[in-house]
């Protein structure tokens, strides 16, 4: 008979487990291992587990933490790259149709389509010009991510309005369209930048300053910035080719061919006096679609920007902690909004400007300028899908001429592809394609190819170097705020200027090519002399906390305060020299920063 049976027994044992009158109760001998079974149950629960790896463990720990990294960043380049592909896809099948009088005449009357695009163009070119205003207050309000998501949503929202075309429905939502520009592309080029950081992080988790949650040492995240950044170039380029499925696949097979659209064009290129296309035929469609057709068109391009906008937020992980984001909408709103004002103080970004100028010029004139007036205007409207097509494709493949960052000098892609472009202007100066003649279609696709390789070299060195110059997390919203305000400005002024001569068009674009090489040439050379740079301090947040509150002297216009370290240098590379911050403090015979600390006092 076991323990267990000698302690009850069966004949005197109630159905509550107690004997009845005291009968058939047995006390336990000392020597019960009762509670040794017990002992040894806990013990093997929190005990030490022989098999059990603790450094394998965090490595396992880690690798899912880069790889959760990386799938944040091939979601959201994956989710920008079909946004932008449905809005250009979209704006470009919508103005072609728009463009045809018959069209107009037969479906909408007098409507004023025209007018009507005009007013879309205006709100989608014009609205960016206040997004300095805005930008950083709705990325610290929203957070990066959040921030990336919404503006995704409103590029879902242009594309619904196509289902009524009507002028209330069509002009907000572009102008809507012009108001988020910027701060999506200022999330996006944020959050590329923070996942890079954070994949330093997982990847150097034994590292004493990851652990201790410090900055990491200057120049440890470059390779990082340099390989995510050139990731999501490649991916997001695709969007040109994206862009043209709609033509490929539903409205190519509704256009004339080029002996109709270019029977009364008589000029192409270089010789265009005036406009875009003049003499181009107003009948571009054979036959018009029908309604239907149109509607299943534009339900396919609302499912791919939902799909974008799932993608962004199911699977893009997000850019700072929790309190981290608490931290950084903690400054002051006030403080929000000056820092990137305070920022063009910084002589890099006043020297990057007419890089950032550039940029946005480029971009626009190979989509209209150069497709249009010496592609279209010779091959015809059917080959406009393929010469976009040949420029995306060779964009996406030469971000990654951008890896040459890491054995090269940051300065080689950057000045290579505004020197590539350059050459391709000189020779554009010289070359007014023949109307109708194909045999200068080899030539066309070679030009758009090569200025895809220029785009590539530009963009992605662009984002690179913003990344490089300014690690701190604090900034990055800010900068990222500047370059694309100034990309957007850019756009802004090809907008104005679609009137005028190709030869002046061609002329303003190289000369902003020599100015922001020569620009950046400069910075470099000051860099290299150590030329001190000034850097607006970050105020520290403020938490709002009952019963008490800090009071502490801060200068915000302090030249180099948040960036200095123990030897009075910038955190950026950048040379302090005589500190002025520590020289004020001296005169005001304080003993440092906590020299200067109020008194914590309490309040009801």
């Amino acid at each position: 008979m076991t323990d267990f049976a000698r302690v009850y027994r069966d004949q005197g044992a109630s159905i509550n487990g107690i004997a009845a009158d005291g009968e058939g109760i047995f006390q336990l001998p000392d020597e019960a291992p009762v509670l040794d079974g017990a002992n040894e149950q806990v013990e093997e629960f929190l005990g030490e587990k022989a098999d059990y790896d603790e450094e394998a463990e965090e490595k396992r720990y880690y690798r899912r933490k880069r790889l959760l990294t990386v799938k944040s960043v091939i979601s959201a380049s994956l989710g920008a790259a079909i946004t932008y592909g449905v809005y250009l896809g979209l704006l470009q099948m919508q103005l072609i149709l728009h463009y045809d009088e018959t069209y107009r005449d037969v479906k909408y009357g007098n409507m004023g389509l025209k007018d009507i695009d005009n007013k879309m163009l205006m709100g989608i070119n014009v609205t960016p010009i206040a997004a300095l205003l805005y930008t950083p207050v709705l990325i610290r309000f929203f957070g990066t991510k959040w921030m990336l998501f919404l503006s995704s949503g409103i590029y879902a929202l242009f594309v619904s309005t196509n289902y009524w075309e009507k002028y209330y429905t069509l002009v907000p939502s572009a102008t809507v369209i012009g108001v988020m520009i910027v701060p999506f592309w200022a999330s996006l080029g944020n959050y590329i930048t923070r996942m890079a950081q954070k994949f330093y992080e997982f990847a150097n988790y034994k590292e004493e300053t990851v652990q201790e949650n410090q900055r990491a040492p200057r120049g440890a995240t470059h390779k990082y910035i340099i390989i995510f950044q050139s990731v999501f170039y490649a991916i997001f380029h695709l969007s040109f080719v994206l862009s043209q499925f709609p033509v490929y696949f539903f409205l190519g097979n509704f256009l004339y061919p080029y002996t109709h659209t270019l029977y009364n064009v008589r000029e192409c290129g270089a010789s265009i006096h005036q406009g875009i296309l003049p003499n181009f035929n107003l009948t571009v469609l054979q036959t018009l679609p029908s309604s239907i057709n149109l509607i299943y068109v534009e339900s396919v391009l609302m499912g791919a920007a939902l799909l974008s906008m799932l993608l962004i937020l199911v699977l893009c992980g997000a850019a700072y902690r929790p309190t981290e984001e608490i931290d950084l909408r903690s400054i002051g709103w006030g403080n929000i909004f000056q820092l990137p004002f305070k920022h063009a103080r910084d002589y890099r970004l006043r020297c990057l400007a007419p890089y950032f100028l550039y940029s946005g010029f480029e971009v626009l004139f190979a989509c209209t300028g150069f497709t249009l007036c010496y592609g279209v205007c010779a091959l015809g409207l059917e080959k406009l899908p393929f010469l976009l097509t040949a420029y995306g494709l060779s964009a996406s493949v030469s971000s990654f001429l951008a890896l040459s960052m890491l054995r090269w000098h940051r300065m080689v892609p950057l000045v290579a592809g505004a020197a590539l472009h350059c050459c391709i202007l000189i020779g554009l100066f010289f070359w007014s394609p023949k109307p109708k003649l194909q045999s200068q279609g080899a030539a066309l696709y070679v030009v758009a190819a090569l200025w895809g390789i220029g785009s590539a070299l530009n963009k992605t060195g662009l984002s690179i170097i913003i990344g490089m110059f300014y690690e701190d997390k604090e900034r990055q919203d800010f900068v990222f705020t500047i370059y694309h305000w100034i990309q957007a400005f850019a756009i802004f002024i090809v907008y104005l200027w679609s009137d005028l001569p190709m030869m002046a068009k061609l002329g303003i674009m190289l000369a902003s090519a020599v100015i922001s090489i020569l620009s950046y040439l400069w910075m470099e050379k000051k860099l290299s002399c150590n030329d001190h740079y000034r850097l607006p301090k970050i105020p520290a947040p403020r938490h709002k906390v009952k019963g008490y509150r800090y009071l502490e002297d801060e200068n915000s216009d302090e030249s180099g305060s948040d960036g200095e370290g123990e030897n009075g240098e910038n955190e950026d590379g950048g040379n302090g020299g005589d500190n002025i911050g520590c020289r004020h403090r001296r005169a005001r015979g304080g003993g440092g920063r906590f020299a200067v600390k109020k008194r914590l006092f309490f309040h009801n």
